[in-house]
C-alpha cells in the first residue's frame, strides 16, 4: 500500500532520467502520454544537434510546443482554456522538476 507521500505520484522518465511527479488519481494515462509527447519533441531538439544541454533542450522543446498550440489554437480566443491551463502548470511542473534536478551538473 502506498503510503501519503505517494498517493498521487508517479514516475516518469524524460530523456533517460527518472523523475517523481505528482499526478492526480485518474490521470496516469495522460500523463503517461504526455511524458512520450515531451520524450519525443525533447529527442528531435536534441537529434538537430544544434542544442546542447538538457535543461536548453528542454526550453527549446516547451517553446516549439507552445508555439505550435497557440497557432492552433488562434491564441487565446478558443478551446478549452482551463485545460490548456492544467497541461501547461504540468508541464512547467516537470520541467522545473528536471531542471532543478540538474542544477548541480551545470557548473
Amino acid at each position: 500500500m502506498k503510503d501519503a507521500a505517494e498517493k498521487g505520484a508517479l514516475t516518469i522518465t524524460v530523456l533517460g532520467r527518472e523523475f517523481r511527479v505528482g499526478c492526480p488519481e485518474g490521470e496516469e494515462k495522460q500523463l503517461l502520454a504526455s511524458v512520450d509527447f515531451l520524450n519525443r519533441r525533447m529527442k528531435e531538439v536534441r537529434d538537430t544537434g544544434k542544442v546542447v544541454g538538457n535543461e536548453r533542450i528542454a526550453i527549446m522543446a516547451a517553446l516549439n510546443i507552445a508555439h505550435e498550440m497557440l497557432s492552433r489554437k488562434g491564441g487565446d480566443s478558443g478551446g478549452d482554456s482551463a485545460a490548456v491551463r492544467r497541461r501547461i502548470v504540468a508541464m512547467q511542473e516537470t520541467l522545473e522538476s528536471a531542471l532543478a534536478s540538474d542544477q548541480d551538473n551545470l557548473f
